[in-house]
């Protein structure tokens, strides 16, 4: 396991020394829909984050409630339990950053995604690898993804938190997919990355989106709510599934996940278009690009 992580540390230097600081964006803050509602400035992106806070509380409370979850191993109840509060909290860090975007208020938007990715991956590696050192990576993973974005605020490179993110999607959809399963209905897993992809599209299409729909509704504000299923699938799964018979894989394979992991996380630090953003001049927005300099 050591020889893995030291080899994924390696390249993480090594992607960091070679490419060069990412500002964010700042066309990252105009998003297609601004309209004010109630009183309440650009109102469907911060009412759509409601689905966030149910679903987190839900699961929060289930989490804790006997016999309702198959949760097995004392590691996995923290795993959860920091992944619901993620959840939770992700309904108020985005609705704060909603009501007046900028990269301050964009922080407490990330520091929740931060933590839920985070706890993903460390219930994956104890889930599929090992149950120690899973339970010891939760505060690790959880811990470098909110420096990745501490980072980001105080030295204006966002590199670091484009690792980590586009790190912990990658690690989570191989290990999901790749490894045994401890528990049944793993395809549970591949459906929440589904949700996630498609909430990742929906926000690169967010005036796009808005301009096919009438301006009814855009393309972030679906992507909130698409979201917002990956929890919903995976409290189900929770609720539904069983053990397996089969053992726990030995901590060794975690050697190859992290070290495919940050070499295909690295990609995202080779361009500035890697994660898109609305009113870019991406292939989703290539039209209305057109369009608006006419």
């Amino acid at each position: 396991m050591r020889k893995g992580i030291v080899q994924a540390l390696a390249s993480f230097l090594l992607l960091i020394f070679l490419t060069p600081s990412i500002p964010q964006p700042q066309q990252y803050h105009h998003f297609a829909d601004n309209r004010k509602l109630f009183g309440i400035p650009n109102a469907l992106n911060v009412i759509s984050n409601f689905a966030f806070l149910v679903v987190g509380l839900i699961g929060l409370v289930l989490c804790h409630s006997k016999n309702y979850f198959n949760i097995s191993l004392q590691g996995e109840v923290w795993g959860w339990t920091c992944f619901y509060v993620g959840v939770t909290s992700v309904a108020f860090g985005s609705s704060y950053y909603h009501l007046d975007p900028d990269d301050a208020g964009l922080v407490w938007d990330r520091v929740p995604m931060a933590v839920a990715f985070a706890s993903l991956l460390a219930i994956l590696i104890i889930e599929r690898i090992d149950a120690k050192k899973g339970s010891i990576s939760i505060v690790l993973l959880v811990t470098a993804g909110i420096i990745s974005i501490v980072y980001w605020r105080f030295c204006g490179d966002i590199r670091l938190y484009l690792l980590a993110q586009s790190g912990s999607c990658i690690a989570i959809s191989l290990m999901a997919t790749l490894l045994p399963p401890m528990y049944s209905h793993s395809t549970y897993w591949l459906w929440a990355s589904g949700f996630y992809l498609l909430a990742m599209l929906q926000e690169a299409a967010d005036r796009v989106i808005y301009i096919l729909t009438f301006h009814i509704v855009s393309g972030h504000t679906l992507k909130h709510i698409s979201a917002a299923m990956v929890p919903v699938i995976l409290t189900v799964m929770l609720a539904k599934r069983t053990v397996n018979s089969g053992k726990l894989l030995h901590s060794n394979y975690l050697e190859a996940i992290c070290y495919i992991s940050t070499i295909f996380a690295g990609k995202v630090c080779l361009t500035r278009e890697a994660f898109p953003r609305p009113g870019s001049k991406m292939a989703f927005d290539f039209n209305v690009q057109v369009v608006e300099s006419q």
